[in-house]
């Protein structure tokens, strides 16, 4: 029975993660109907980001107060600088594209992606001791362990709960809750509503729809920098090439959840989290990609919208 609440514990923690990156595709879906695949790697950039930040205020050596002072201010940094490259993006390269055939962006995305791949690889080549000297760009850097791994429970309990845990899982729910707030009950969030139902009905009512849809992506950087934080003192290793598996799984999430649904990428990411705690321990690590998608297609041959997506009739 312990094992089973274990690989519950450690599905939800990681679920949580694959939750706050498919919200940045699910935000933008839900409103453009864009899958920004470069969404992965804007996440990979702002865990190097916060890597460089470690290394140059010396969080490695700090505790107490002032470590948890310097990664507030570095989960911040993170968040601007994510968010602000996505709307970067979104200004200089997705918005002369809005009328364009959507193989157009769909593409460009991709390209997008291929930049920031190549702009991490540039990254962990910085002569920094955190980088490992930049003898080897190419190579999984070690993100110090700035949280202590202990057991809270106590060493001889054989259920195995630690602070990482709770950092994931508490921030994430605060995090999420922020956001479903936001989208609810604020004058901007309705607005995104309203442009993801109908953007020309919107602009009718005075929406400023390109406002709505830059906000949309600062918002979703956003949550791609606070997830790169997260995941890096999780799982205290990154690479330039993370960003896809991660937003492989991310976008798997959203798409199982119902991609334009808030509350679904939320649920997907829980569900992949889940089922590769799962499928690791029980049939094999070697099974899990099988088993992922395999369920996905399942899911998706009885309910092609997702677990919580809706139909609509395709817009014009």
């Amino acid at each position: 029975m312990e094992l089973v609440i274990q690989q519950l514990l450690l599905g939800l923690t990681n679920g949580m993660v694959f939750a706050l990156i498919a919200l940045g595709y699910t935000m933008v879906y839900g409103i453009l109907e864009l899958i920004n695949f470069a969404h992965g790697d804007l996440f990979m950039l702002a865990s190097f980001l916060a890597l460089t930040l470690v290394g140059l205020f010396g969080l490695g050596d700090a505790s107490g107060g002032t470590l948890a002072v310097g990664l507030v201010g570095v989960i911040v940094v993170c968040a601007l600088f994510a968010a602000g490259l996505n709307w970067v993006v979104d200004r200089v390269v997705y918005k002369p594209l809005r009328k364009a055939p959507k193989l157009a962006p769909l593409v460009s995305a991709i390209g997008v992606s291929f930049v920031f791949m190549n702009l991490g690889l540039f990254w962990g080549g910085l002569p920094m001791d955190e980088f490992g000297g930049g003898v080897a760009p190419a190579a999984p850097k070690s993100f110090p362990e700035l949280l202590p791994n202990i057991n809270l429970l106590g060493e001889d309990a054989t259920l195995r709960v630690t602070p990482k845990d709770l950092l994931v899982i508490v921030s994430s729910l605060v995090v999420m809750a922020a956001l479903f707030w936001f989208v609810n009950r604020t004058k901007l969030g309705k607005a995104m509503r309203a442009t993801a139902q109908n953007p020309v009905a919107a602009r009718l009512m005075g929406i400023d729809v390109d406002k709505v849809i830059g906000a949309t992506f600062l918002i979703g950087g956003a949550l791609a920098g606070f997830a790169a934080v997260i995941y890096s003192l999780y799982i205290n290793t990154i690479n330039f090439q993370m960003g896809y598996q991660n937003g492989l799984y991310a976008f798997t999430a959203a798409v199982l959840g119902g991609i334009g649904n808030i509350r679904g990428a939320v649920l997907g990411g829980l569900v992949i989290g889940l089922l590769r705690a799962f499928s690791d321990q029980f049939i094999g690590a070697q099974w899990q990609p099988a088993i992922l998608f395999g369920t996905l297609i399942l899911i998706l041959v009885f309910r092609p919208t997702g677990l919580l997506g809706s139909t609509a009739r395709e817009k014009v």
